[in-house]
């Protein structure tokens, strides 16, 4: 059974017993007879982490600060930050702004035209490719460039034929 977080319990002593109950009318009778031997002994309330005198007033508590909260919106203007200001804002660019800014660049690519980078003697074909890769071509073999290592190629290994299969038996 999960544990209750709303109940009723006895306290006396300034402290709460392990008497509890979901509804009020389970604990009178054991609370009478406590109250019998321990005249400071209260039936209370347990909500939301607070003991309250009834039920009603622990709910006209929670009702009472959800409807504070509610009271308290946020603005449109309200951002997470320490500015509360839209991040996106820095990236807006006045449209004049735009236009200037490509005008400049149209001019600066009509005098001092950039490399296509598609076009043979561009800067990414400066070294031959494999028709049928995306990746620059690489000759295969041995490379002549380099020894094959201190004592040359290897002998081939001399040939050993497999020993012969058993069968197995059929018993």
């Amino acid at each position: 059974m999960p544990p209750r977080f709303m109940y009723w319990t006895i306290v006396f002593g300034g402290q709460p017993t392990s008497f509890r109950s979901a509804t009020r009318d389970e604990l009178l009778p054991t609370f009478k007879q406590i109250q019998s031997k321990h005249p400071d002994a209260q039936l209370r309330y347990f909500a939301r982490g607070k003991l309250w005198y009834s039920d009603e007033e622990a709910r006209a508590a929670l009702i009472r600060e959800r409807f504070e909260k509610s009271r308290e919106r946020r603005g449109r203007d309200w951002r997470p930050g320490g500015t509360h200001a839209d991040p996106r804002d820095r990236f807006k660019v006045p449209r004049d702004v735009k236009r200037a800014r490509f005008k400049a660049n149209l001019q600066r690519d009509r005098f001092h035209p950039r490399p296509d980078p598609h076009k043979p003697g561009g800067p990414r074909h400066d070294r031959p490719r494999d028709p049928r890769s995306s990746q620059p071509f690489k000759p295969s073999g041995p490379r002549p460039d380099r020894p094959r290592g201190p004592r040359g190629p290897r002998p081939p290994r001399p040939f050993r034929p497999r020993p012969p299969r058993r069968k197995k038996d059929d018993e």
